[in-house]
């Protein structure tokens, strides 16, 4: 058991860099968007310090991860497989309010897409300025109404539309309607 926790452990560090690395962040760029300063992240990096759960929690918000993300174990299955029976998918931590995601898809590192139930409450937006990140998204609306803007373009979806996109163009969503909007959500993670 362990030996277990100290791979775990060592395997933050290396985890925060890749991932640093992967979103084009530099040290410093990632210590302004986490509030924790660029030295501390190094000495994780590098497994030179463990960082503190409030550390780590500001890191993997900053790194849009969950906290499970750098903590899970490896797993050596070569051909992983996930089921998720009906209703019981995963909560997923995302930063924009008014919108509540169920993954169903599996856990970071062992997956290359993310999915999840997304469910958002009239008026709920990804905010006033564009995100734009390494990717791809597919969304298919279920139920409600979505906008979402792709590089200046806006496309309006309803029950049955999908929209798929590169993620490295500007982008925003947006609930203009007056009941939820209910999609399933992908989005390609990309590999290092």
């Amino acid at each position: 058991m362990k030996v277990r926790v100290a791979e775990v452990v060592s395997g933050i560090g290396p985890k925060i860099k890749a991932l640093r690395k992967q979103k084009g962040y530099s040290l410093q760029s990632l210590a302004e968007r986490a509030d924790v300063s660029a030295a501390a992240i190094h000495k994780i990096e590098q497994a030179d310090m463990v960082p503190t759960i409030t550390t780590l929690l500001k890191i993997s918000a900053a790194l849009d991860r969950p906290v499970s993300y750098f903590v899970e174990e490896d797993d050596d299955d070569e051909y992983p497989t996930v089921f998720t029976p009906a209703g019981r998918g995963r909560p997923i931590y995302t930063s924009h309010a008014g919108i509540d995601l169920s993954g169903i898809s599996g856990p970071y590192g062992e997956f290359l897409v993310a999915a999840a139930v997304a469910t958002v409450i009239p008026g709920a937006s990804s905010g006033a300025k564009p995100m734009q990140h390494p990717g791809e998204e597919l969304v298919y609306l279920v139920s409600g109404q979505l906008e979402f803007g792709v590089s200046g373009v806006l496309h309006v979806l309803n029950p049955g539309d999908a929209l798929h996109f590169r993620t490295h163009q500007p982008h925003f969503w947006h609930n203009t309607g007056e009941d939820d909007a209910v999609a399933i959500w992908m989005a390609l993670r990309p590999q290092q």
